[in-house]
């Protein structure tokens, strides 16, 4: 196998749409793991831990090691389409098959987790609440819950207090960058000086957004790495 010969006019057809596929799949592929990092970097995770489920976390990393290696991939699918070259079209269809899998069941996941996001998150909350003050992981994903999403406790700011803990300072409106208002001791609780909204809507509207997000992006790449799969084998053939 190795460099093709001259092709007739469908030959080239398939050569080209090919090279477009791949070029589309490159820029999804990118996009796909811009996303993904961007879902890392809002706090994914530490949200995650909060409601007791990894599912979008575990998705998340699915989606952005998958993206990472199909723009890669779909890069030398340009090269092994524009020389027709048998055996780089080969690889890249094997190659390409099992990163469809990857991405499609990273969406997938994303996507479904869409739904399944507000199924038992009002319990997970209000059970790590309780654990606030025992456990360093649970404390670190309320503060930072709290903090960027601008709300306080599952239902409200009482919650702390009907669990026996203190206000904690993350639900604290700022002063100022960097300067927070002393609520925690639940003396001066107030619009000004606290959240008052609750995070379990928040976080329910969180997740879904960054689910529906990357779930839809992640099957949409699949669905065109499917069709670069056709056109490979297609162009495959084709070459003598």
């Amino acid at each position: 196998m190795g460099y093709g010969t001259e092709m007739d006019g469908c030959g080239n057809f398939m050569k080209y749409c090919l090279f477009f596929m791949n070029f589309i799949i490159f820029i999804g592929g990118s996009v796909v793991a811009g996303l993904a990092i961007w879902a890392l970097v809002d706090n994914v995770p530490w949200i995650g831990e909060l409601i007791g489920s990894n599912l979008l976390t575990g998705a998340v990393y699915i989606l952005l090691i998958g993206g990472i290696v199909v723009a890669f991939i779909a890069f030398c699918g340009c090269v092994g389409a524009s020389r027709e070259i048998k055996c780089m079209l080969l690889t890249y269809l094997i190659i390409v098959f099992f990163l469809f899998v990857t991405m499609l069941v990273g969406g997938t996941l994303g996507y479904v987790y869409r739904e399944k996001v507000t199924d038992s998150v009002e319990k997970e909350m209000k059970g790590s609440l309780r654990l606030y003050d025992h456990q360093k992981s649970v404390r670190e994903a309320w503060d930072i819950t709290q903090t960027t999403l601008h709300c306080c406790g599952v239902h409200g700011w009482a919650d702390w207090g009907t669990n026996g803990l203190r206000i904690p300072q993350s639900c604290c409106r700022p002063i100022q960058p960097g300067q927070y208002y002393s609520c925690n001791s639940g003396v001066d609780v107030n619009p000004t000086t606290i959240y008052t909204d609750g995070c379990l809507t928040k976080t329910q509207n969180f997740m879904q957004k960054h689910a529906a997000i990357l779930g839809g992006a992640g099957i949409a790449v699949a669905c065109f790495m499917f069709f670069g799969m056709v056109f490979s084998c297609a162009l495959f053939k084709m070459i003598e």
